[in-house]
């Protein structure tokens, strides 16, 4: 197989890579987890603006970075630095001092790689969806970006999925039943998460179920995109609003609660539609559908809101296996990105 060279370039959407480009970050990723040899890339530099709180992806990005000899800047964005605007033409008389435009092309000439972590207002979806702040660093930064978690997608998110879902497969995933079913929670959560999934499966190739409340829609243009990536290696996609159903045979079930596009930035509204509809929290009554699957969440999560104890504390709970994959994960991709072909 011919190299797979990735360097200069986004990490922004999973939909952007093939299967091919993807499987060899995730190669790698294995090679790391088993610690068969070390790496090193020092010498280059990671900035990670934070515009949202954060656990993992930071956590997992420094420790990361460190364990790269990759220097890792990280800088929470109204704490550490400036607050950004990010509107093209404004009158800057309020409270953000310096835009973007001239951010990304400072940062550009101090880092290597610029990570960018910005949630959506969920007051607009319109705009929310064309990802105002990671389009203004991608028109403007000259330095390869990473998406951090966005309004659309958490691809570093979705290369971890991919890699848990080919560990418990023995890499073989494709026609592997997998469902992604929507959870209750306490208020309205962003699709980056469930969209991120669903293109991780779809490049699996795996028969992929989602499962969801009517009004719960997710973005069509990502489900026709998941819907071709998965025929194309080998795989499925078809929606449901009856849960049970999708559970029945499943061998991995994803919860992962979203918000509805129909009531987006009416939270009031969204949240007593909710309660007009039966319960969709994850139990071990559930799970007895499935063909013994393993269960899957991005953290954090409500216990017995999205996912009762007895499924999180279980034999078939692979979380945390989940949320360790985000490290080799994503020392895999910044080696890529920066350093090997």
């Amino acid at each position: 197989m011919a190299a797979v060279d990735i360097r200069g370039r986004d990490f922004v959407r999973l939909s952007d890579f093939t299967a091919e480009e993807i499987d060899t970050i995730l190669n790698l990723a294995f090679e790391m987890k088993r610690e068969q040899r070390t790496w090193s890339i020092k010498g280059k530099t990671l900035i990670l603006l934070f515009f949202n709180s954060s656990l993992r992806t930071r956590t997992s990005f420094e420790i990361g970075a460190a364990q790269l000899s990759l220097q890792p800047v990280v800088l929470n964005v109204g704490q550490d630095t400036w607050n950004l605007e990010w509107r093209e033409g404004v009158v800057m008389d309020g409270d953000s001092p310096e835009h973007i435009k001239d951010a990304a092309k400072v940062l550009s000439r101090y880092g290597d790689l610029i990570g960018v972590r910005s949630f959506p207002r969920l007051k607009n979806y319109e705009e929310d969806r064309q990802d105002p702040i990671l389009a203004s660093f991608q028109k403007y930064a000259s330095a390869p970006l990473i998406n951090l978690e966005s309004a659309v997608e958490h691809p570093c998110q979705g290369l971890a999925d991919l890699m848990t879902l080919r560990e418990l497969f023995n890499q073989n995933t494709r026609r592997k039943k997998v469902v992604l079913t929507w959870a209750p929670h306490i208020k309205p959560l962003p699709l980056a998460v469930p969209h991120s999934f669903a293109l991780a499966a779809a490049l699996g190739g795996c028969d992929l179920t989602i499962a969801h409340p009517e009004k719960f829609d997710l973005e069509p243009e990502v489900v026709q995109q998941a819907t071709k990536i998965a025929q194309a290696n080998g795989g499925s996609v078809k929606v449901t609003h009856n849960q049970d159903e999708a559970l029945r045979g499943a061998e991995v079930v994803y919860a992962k609660s979203w918000l509805s596009r129909a009531f987006y930035g009416r939270t009031d509204e969204e949240l007593a539609y909710r309660k007009t509809l039966p319960s969709w929290t994850v139990n071990e009554a559930k799970m007895a559908r499935t063909s013994r699957a393993k269960f899957m969440h991005c953290l954090p999560i409500r216990r017995n809101v999205v996912a009762t104890d007895g499924v999180l504390d279980g034999d078939d709970c692979v979380i945390y296996q989940q949320a360790e994959n985000r490290l080799h994960a994503q020392k895999a991709l910044l080696v890529k990105m920066l350093g090997e072909s």
